[in-house]
């Protein structure tokens, strides 16, 4: 621990304060402290006291009825173990949990000391709640409530209080610390008395003073800001101080508008936070959930939060998360370095996070912020909530470990509320703001990860996510309807060639834990990353440049109805190692039989099978997908194995235990430090066996124009559809462009729609020439100017800076 940290006194045994504690404490009589009513609020801060008891606690909760009974059951069986453990110690209130050391050694030591102290106060949470919840068998407990009691003086007079000097993470000290304090202030206010009540305060003053929120810079934007506001509010509360209140509820107002960068909500729907990251599923998460309470918590009160900008928050439920979700699941390409944290080693019991979990999380925050919106809104939401629990057969959502009593009783209110449960849509939706995008057809869905100058190609830091480095680098994850929902959920993370995840062309050259630096800082010098899109298909492509590496690279998608069509072209590299595109890396699981067919020829299914395909041209894999090459593979490899792994290998605060999960990866090898190498495959989600083969044999169905590094492009004539990206200007059959630009053409009947977009984001005007006939333009967006018509249609688009795509309806001669 650093200097500033004094050394706390020493005790005569390790229990020595509980036991003093106990025999001083003043135990009230025996209640259910969930039984406060109306009736103990004497004033408007014991009003929102019990709004936020609610809030945290639930309501109509049946404590005999599942899905509470076993939810209340495994909170007191998780708290008698915490409560068993706690021995106060000089320095310590859980052995395993020392947050004070007179001697430190380094700085990572400060981040584990304050990191053990913000996990004292959670635990203490944790405690408290199986106190105030029914039905846990520590309800209303006077003896553990005096221990918690004792916990709580122990902490305060040794590490948390307005004399101490912080060290080790800000958060823990401004946000996970005072969060964790104040809801427990809330729940035993009753029994707290005023003293403590002023310490617990001054405390929190002396961490999060006003100034924490003076500037919308730094540490105090998106998630983290709404995190602080939440700390004043309910210090506001607690110490019934209006100031607080008023100045909570002021300092959201700078999360609401809209960014053109960096941290927050864009008017595209992306969030990022720390600056590079898109991070949706994760600090977006932490945001709403923020706000959800925030809002639930003030409405109707003097300090309701009336600013007209927090309809951007109720709009980003549809715009920002919801395209994110599928299944119940929350797409990890938008998870940051939470896709690490598989199994965490800070409690007795452990705590898990998958992509599931983290969706439901999400789906809980809209079930909650639904009460703040409007009757139409709530409605909607209320559908979508439905259909997401209903969905989610991987990770039943009401089974949920990770759900609270609470979030569980709001999402039950819902499930036998009247909406009906709405589908998932079909679409496709570009984030350019994150430099990623999301396709939806009849069941399956589709994300692509990709990585610019803006956004970065992984996030690690605090020891976590050290290996995801490629997962930028154009990583396609799908899951199907009913099937393959468990690819990533299922210790994909630890378990997977961190150098073979799907869709990505990658060097093999070895890279580092944490190669590229914190938080972020490992961005590729590229600006061409985005595409365009109708809602119904897309173009999208990457500039990709290699992480540490010469590789380079032209790939793009084009995503369609049944089929994602995957092109590479450029592929160069002078690393001295091989380059790979991987076609697929499917998690097959623990255990069963997933036969693997080549050109109508069964594959061996003995782990440790591998074999060279050249020429296939096509593939299958039972029960998941099929794979086309057009003209058939070049260098196509195939290999069954089982990997082994454990969560500690990619985040260093997880659990160490090894898991083996078996893996079927496709990869076309390209060869050491090629030279303009590429390749072109068609993935088919959900295909069988025979709809692939038909594919492959329809040679018609598919032509590719253009696959080379200065333009990629396909036309699917049953479709209408013609994509082209153009890395530089040029023709593309029918199409030219004078400048970069993505571009989709769809016909239909006698009209065709354009759509086109500039991912240079320079707002050079980008002049698009379409040789077909072309009588009229039925209709264009305002940065759409038609220069002619006829035999021929030429367009000029003024593209701006946001990579948007822009739109022309035009007549067929």
């Amino acid at each position: 621990m650093p200097s500033s940290a004094p050394t706390p006194p020493p005790f005569a045994s390790r229990r020595g304060l509980l036991r003093a504690a106990l025999g001083a404490a003043v135990v009230a009589p025996l209640a259910i402290p969930a039984a406060a009513t109306a009736a103990h609020a004497a004033d408007a801060y014991d009003t929102l006291r019990l709004t936020w008891r609610d809030l945290l606690l639930g309501t109509n909760v049946v404590p005999t009825a599942e899905p509470f009974a076993s939810k209340l059951a495994a909170l007191g069986a998780t708290a008698g173990d915490l409560r068993s453990a706690m021995a106060p110690a000089n320095g310590s209130l859980w052995p395993d949990l020392p947050y004070a050391d007179p001697e430190p050694d380094t700085d990572a030591e400060s981040y584990t000391y304050s990191g053990n102290l913000n996990t004292s106060y959670n635990r203490l949470r944790t405690l408290t709640e199986a106190y105030s919840q029914p039905g846990t068998g520590l309800t209303g407990d006077s003896t553990l409530r005096a221990e918690i009691l004792a916990g709580l003086d122990h902490l305060h007079d040794q590490a948390y209080n307005a004399n101490q000097v912080r060290y080790g993470n800000w958060y823990n000290w401004q946000i996970g610390i005072p969060q964790a304090l104040l809801d427990i202030d809330v729940l035993l206010y009753d029994v707290l008395g005023a003293n403590r009540v002023a310490a617990h305060c001054a405390a929190v003053d002396h961490f999060v003073p006003d100034s924490a929120v003076a500037s919308y810079t730094g540490t105090s934007t998106g998630a983290n800001r709404v995190d602080l506001c939440r700390v004043l509010a309910l210090r506001g509360v607690v110490g019934k101080s209006s100031a607080k209140l008023s100045r909570a509820r002021d300092a959201l107002s700078p999360v609401f508008p809209y960014v053109t960068s960096g941290d927050g909500l864009h008017a595209d729907g992306s969030f990022i936070q720390h600056t590079y990251v898109p991070y949706a599923a994760s600090y977006g998460a932490v945001m709403l959930g923020g706000l959800s309470m925030l809002f639930a918590l003030l409405k109707g009160s003097a300090w309701e939060v009336t600013d007209s900008g927090r309809q951007v928050v109720f709009d980003s439920v549809e715009k920002a998360y919801a395209p994110f979700l599928f299944n119940g699941l929350a797409m990890d390409a938008v998870a940051g370095r939470a896709i690490s944290r598989g199994v965490q080693r800070t409690d007795t019991r452990g705590v898990r996070q998958d992509d599931h979990l983290r969706g439901h999380g999400i789906i809980a925050c809209v079930a909650l912020l639904a009460r703040s919106a409007s009757a139409a809104e709530k409605a909607r939401w209320d559908g979508m909530v439905k259909g997401w629990i209903a969905r989610d057969h991987y990770s039943p959502l009401l089974a949920d470990p990770a759900l609270g009593v609470a979030a569980l009783a709001r999402l039950k209110a819902v499930q036998d509320g009247t909406a009906p449960a709405s589908p998932e849509p079909s679409g496709h939706r570009l984030f350019p703001g994150m430099d990623r995008a999301v396709h939806r057809r009849a069941g399956w869905a589709a994300s692509l990860s990709m990585a610019s100058n803006r956004i970065t190609y992984y996030e690690n830091g605090n020891g976590e996510n050290l290996r995801a480095w490629h997962s930028g680098s154009g990583m396609l994850y799908w899951w199907g309807d009913d099937f393959a929902n468990g690819q990533y959920s299922d210790h994909f993370w630890p378990t997977v060639d961190p150098y073979r995840l799907p869709g990505t062309t990658v060097s093999r050259k070895p890279l580092a834990d944490g190669e590229g630096g914190t938080w972020g800082a490992a961005r590729p010098d590229v600006r061409w990353v985005g595409g365009t899109t109708d809602g119904t298909y897309a173009a999208v492509g990457q500039y990709l440049k290699g992480l540490s590496s010469t590789l380079l690279a032209k790939k793009s998608w084009f995503f369609l109805d049944d089929a994602v069509v995957c092109l590479g072209a450029g592929i160069h590299g002078r690393d001295g190692a091989g380059v790979e595109s991987v076609v697929e890396n499917r998690n097959l699981g623990g255990t069963g039989v997933h036969a693997f067919t080549v050109d109508g020829a069964a594959q061996p299914t003995t782990l440790g099978w591998s074999a060279t395909l050249t020429g296939a041209r096509w593939a299958h894999l039972a029960g998941f997908a099929g794979y086309v090459f057009p003209g058939g593979a070049t260098a196509l490899k195939a290999l069954r194995q089982a990997r082994t792994g454990a969560w500690s290998d990619i985040n260093k605060g997880a659990e160490t235990s090894p898991y083996t999960r078996r893996y079927l990866t496709l990869w076309l090898d390209h060869g050491t430090d090629p030279t303009w190498a590429a390749y072109s495959y068609v993935l088919m989600p959900g295909a069988t066996q025979a709809e692939t083969a038909a594919r492959a044999a329809d040679t018609g169905w598919l032509t590719v124009l253009a696959n080379a590094n200065e333009q990629q492009g396909v036309r699917v004539p049953a479709l209408g559809f013609t994509g082209v990206n153009f890395w530089l200007a040029g023709t593309v059959g029918d199409v030219t462009a004078g400048a970069p630009a993505s571009v989709l053409i769809r016909e239909s009947g006698t009209t065709a729609t354009i759509c086109v977009s500039g991912p240079l984001r320079d707002g050079a005007p980008i002049d698009l020439t379409w040789n077909r006939p072309v009588p009229a333009v039925v209709s264009k967006d305002a940065t759409v100017q038609v220069l002619s018509t006829g035999s021929a249609l030429t367009l000029r688009i003024t593209p701006g800076t946001l990579a948007a795509t822009h739109r022309a309806v035009v007549s067929l001669g």
